[in-house]
């Protein structure tokens, strides 16, 4: 690996995780808070709409960015052109929305949901604006210009969320909260790169890049469209606070590990791209992506299945209790991320858009079917279904990469079953603690005391090769 390269993803990798762990960090103290202060039923009012700002959020948000990151030597004129492609379909999906809304808010029975939807779905064309940046940034490889833009939105957008409900906001609290974030996020990433569109348009760059970048399109709607449904079907047959509990059980997970596979993702994609031409060195790329993501993931959702249920009435009180088991079953779910997002990074780096499209067509066919027999069950046989499919997503994204990267079945198991076993050991001598009969607190300083404990001794006895790739970094400081 160049050694160009190889300082631009550790700088990457550094600003990545920092603009995600105190980011992230806020947001999440800032959602607890709220939590507190709001109703189960406003936050799965909230979940209800978003089932339709997020679907509209792939049109513009992603696949398009992700076709500029990967063509090399883009041009102004390429950049240029997607920015007016992506503000022009931004605004046509939301005008959509805004006509649809009466007809979404009968669907549920619930006319607040017209004004949120309209106030909220503005989100879309804001988002529009700074996805090219976003790519443009990505591109270049400059992830410190993400950390200003993030942090700071997570921050003014936490403050307004939380004085807006401490004054009896309700759900508007949360509706600012989400419209403050965007506003400012792309407000300081526009100051902050230094990049423009110019009044430029090529038809021909536009043809090459929808041809790459409609199939990731459609592969990424294709996912949020499974996603959501879980949502739409249990806010629509169940109800707004067994809604409520699953995604906030799904929270806790899902903070921690989509943000840390989503700092080494958008860090490795860029280079992923870069090393495209060279097998051997795309393989070791996204091996040691799925290496070390796993051996940080594995041992965090293991603890929170651990800590779970003293961790939720310590922090969000009783009233939250009945979303412990969506935690912990969620928690298997994401274990499987670190090697999906991976796997589907490497295929994307080779330019193969049409794998991953047809590669989700199979996956949500499967998801489809087992997501209507759950919903007829309960929320939580939906949150089991889930975690099941993860597993059978994960499997079907690495048998392309046997071919197309010389990293199989096989290899990848392999390399993560270190991690995976010591996780296990880990929750064995961790959970008994649980009995001694501690005050929540207590009893979850001695579980994460341990665990570490653990894990860091396990991991120095088995010789984990993430572990001793982190540890040399640490004694070449």
């Amino acid at each position: 690996m160049r050694n160009g390269l190889k300082k631009q993803i550790i700088s990457g990798l550094f600003w990545k995780f920092g603009e995600r762990i105190l980011a992230q960090g806020v947001s999440f103290v800032v959602s607890l808070v709220l939590a507190r202060m709001l109703l189960p039923e406003e936050y799965g009012s909230i979940a209800l709409v978003l089932v339709f700002i997020n679907l509209a959020n792939v049109f513009v948000s992603n696949g398009l960015g992700e076709t500029l990151i990967q063509k090399p030597n883009a041009k102004q004129s390429d950049f240029s052109t997607m920015f007016f492609c992506s503000l022009l379909l931004s605004i046509l999906i939301y005008i959509f929305l805004f006509c649809s809304a009466p007809f979404i808010a009968r669907f549920y029975n619930n006319e607040q949901l017209i004004l949120v939807l309209r106030v909220l779905g503005l989100q879309v064309p804001l988002s529009s604006v700074n996805t090219i940046q976003q790519a443009y940034v990505s591109k270049h490889m400059m992830f410190q210009k993400f950390f200003y833009s993030t942090v700071g939105g997570t921050l003014i957008s936490g403050f307004a969320g939380i004085v807006l409900a401490y004054n009896g906001a309700g759900i508007w609290a949360l509706v600012i909260q989400y419209m403050t974030n965007t506003i400012i996020n792309t407000f300081i990433l526009f100051i902050t790169v230094k990049w423009y569109p110019t009044f430029e348009f090529d038809k021909d760059s536009a043809k090459t890049l929808f041809s790459f970048g409609w199939k990731l399109v459609a592969a990424q709607f294709m996912n949020q469209v499974y996603v959501e449904l879980k949502n739409l079907f249990i806010g629509k047959i169940y109800t707004p606070a067994d809604l409520a509990s699953y995604n906030k059980g799904e929270q806790f997970p899902s903070v921690l590990v989509m943000n840390i596979n989503s700092a080494i993702s958008s860090v490795l994609f860029p280079a992923m791209s870069i090393a495209n031409q060279e097998k051997g060195k795309l393989k070791e790329l996204t091996r040691q992506s799925i290496m070390m993501s796993s051996y940080v993931v594995f041992p965090i959702v293991t603890g929170l299945i651990i800590v779970a249920e003293p961790m939720i009435r310590l922090l969000l009180t009783d009233r939250w209790i009945s979303c412990v088991p969506f935690l912990q079953i969620s928690c298997l779910f994401w274990m499987f991320q670190p090697s999906q997002t991976a796997n589907v990074q490497a295929i994307k780096a080779v330019g193969r858009s049409d794998i991953c499209l047809k590669l989700e067509i199979i996956k949500k066919v499967i998801g489809v079917v087992l997501l209507l027999i759950a919903i007829q069950i309960s929320p939580l046989a939906v949150a089991i279904i889930n975690a099941v499919f993860a597993g059978i997503s994960a499997l079907i994204n690495i048998l392309p990469n046997k071919k197309l990267i010389g990293y199989g079945v096989g290899e990848q198991i392999k390399d993560i079953l270190p991690s995976l076993v010591l996780s296990i050991i880990m929750y064995v001598l961790v959970s008994p603690i649980v009995s001694i009969g501690c005050a929540d607190i207590i009893t979850i300083f001695l579980q994460i005391c341990l665990g570490i404990i653990v894990y860091v001794i396990g991991s120095y006895v088995l010789k984990i090769e993430a572990f001793l790739y982190i540890l040399n970094l640490i004694k070449k400081k």
